[in-house]
């Protein structure tokens, strides 16, 4: 049995990933860290992971940024692997988490759908036929209540695309700083944030008198938490190293 730390577990994906966790064999949620938790959660919760005395074989992170410190040095101390669905790291941050690679497993990915997974192999394949007749743009819609913008998702998105271009694509976030004639090489990336949506994310290759749109919509928070319990199946008990959601459904 796989025991899970659930990182940011009083928030609504805590409430997502534990309801996954319990339609899942194999795996149990042991515990949880977050400064405010409601009283339907059934186990231990810690206002810091180095707090924590429940043995942990995986800790399944959807907070914020500024967390990722505490989780580090609780990865550090255990060894226990790590599923990181938190976005918008700064480059330190990220730095830190490529090097605790070199000692834990670390799975990282920017959204743990699969639907978002097979709409970036399918714009790497239209970037590829389509070429540089063809301008791209990303939109990305989430609620309100989002702090990163753009997604980490539509960063992601936006480099698999610019991957697929030699010399790869500049990225231009909105356009009202910039008033002038769009460059072929640009890729335009736009954020919306309103209401409640889960998240909405459209590729766009614009082309004359056509316009391509890949678009994938989440309707419900289930799918990143059901994504991220089978990384945590995945990943438990693995090597060191850096592992992402291609590997994962590559095997």
């Amino acid at each position: 049995m796989i025991n899970a730390l659930i990182y940011g577990i009083g928030g609504k994906m805590g409430a997502n990933v534990i309801s996954a966790i319990n339609d899942t064999d194999g795996i149990q949620v042991v515990c949880g860290v977050d400064k405010y938790a409601p009283e339907t959660v059934k186990v231990p919760v810690y206002s810091s992971a180095c707090e924590v005395k429940e043995k942990v074989d995986v800790v399944i992170d959807f907070s914020r940024a500024e967390t990722i410190d505490d989780i580090l040095a609780f990865a550090k101390k255990t060894g226990c692997a790590l599923v990181l669905a938190t976005t918008g790291y700064s480059e330190a941050q990220q730095a830190a988490i490529d090097e605790m690679g070199k000692s834990v497993p670390v799975f990282q990915a920017s959204n743990f759908s699969l639907g978002i997974n097979l709409l970036i192999d399918l714009a790497k394949r239209a970037a590829k036929t389509l070429g540089l007749a063809y301008d791209v743009e990303i939109v990305e819609a989430h609620h309100n209540m989002k702090v990163d913008a753009p997604s980490g998702t539509a960063v992601t998105i936006a480099k698999e695309v610019a991957a697929q271009y030699d010399g790869g694509k500049e990225f231009v976030y909105g356009r009202h700083e910039t008033n002038k004639r769009r460059d072929v090489n640009e890729m335009g990336i736009h954020s919306i944030r309103g209401g409640t949506i889960v998240g909405k994310h459209d590729v766009m290759f614009i082309g004359k008198d056509e316009v391509i749109t890949i678009s994938h919509e989440a309707q419900s928070r289930m799918v990143f938490a059901v994504g991220a319990v089978r990384a945590a199946k995945y990943v438990a008990g693995k090597a060191p190293g850096k592992y992402t959601m291609s590997m994962m459904l590559g095997e």
